[in-house]
């Protein structure tokens, strides 16, 4: 296996795809937690957020390596703050499914009826805006290659322009969301009302740290 000083002399972006692979695995486990949310199945929350826990571990461990062994001196094609803004914004979206995770295996977490349909479709337009973002990171050995310019960099800022209006979506459903909620909330209990709450803003953060990861990627297409 390649280590962390290694992939640097690959390309200054492989590493930031090795950390960013082990941030989407933490988001593969959502789909799983979310429906366990909605089907009030606290065992299996409890035993989701244990796993997100764990690989949010791991990519710690991978992150703080690619910090530990970033060149100081060696030429690089990007500019080394930016890389490690880059580094940051993927670790926040690992902090950002944890903190989810953990936040949802707190106590039984019982949504109102006429909230189910939104919420499902918060949790997959949020995760959508990230997987567009990971996709955005798994080209950037192609930007390379294209020297930030043609047709691979107008493909990336159409990701981009993807993931904005993913963000976009998210916003308002999380805005219909609280609307219901604070119409129903009168039936819950004050504890169960604030868990709601903050799970519909921390999902949606989701496609709000997405949408600056691509932002950040425009960045480096609009310096170049």
């Amino acid at each position: 296996m390649l280590t962390i000083a290694k992939l640097f002399g690959k390309s200054p972006f492989a590493p930031l795809q090795t950390h960013m692979a082990k941030v989407a695995s933490c988001m593969s486990e959502l789909p799983a937690l979310f429906q366990s949310l909605i089907d009030q199945k606290i065992e299996a929350i409890q035993q989701i957020s244990c796993i997100v826990s764990r690989l949010k571990y791991e990519a710690d461990l991978t992150k703080n390596d690619i910090r530990n062994h970033f060149p100081k001196s060696l030429f690089l094609l990007v500019d080394r703050s930016a890389l490690l803004e880059i580094l940051s914004l993927q670790d926040s979206l690992a902090d950002q499914a944890e903190e989810i995770a953990l936040r949802a295996g707190m106590r039984k977490f019982t949504l109102l009826p006429e909230m189910n349909e939104e919420f499902s479709a918060l949790c997959k337009k949020s995760l959508e805006a990230f997987w567009l973002a990971n996709q955005v990171i798994k080209e950037l050995e192609e930007l390379i290659e294209s020297s930030f310019g043609g047709i691979e960099a107008q493909k990336v800022k159409g990701m981009v322009d993807q993931i904005a209006f993913c963000q976009d979506e998210t916003s308002k459903l999380q805005n219909q969301l609280k609307r219901r909620l604070y119409q129903g909330g009168d039936a819950m209990t004050h504890p169960v009302f604030h868990l709601c709450l903050t799970l519909i803003e921390e999902i949606a953060c989701l496609a709000s740290l997405s949408e600056k990861l691509g932002n950040r990627i425009r960045m480096l297409l609009e310096l170049k």
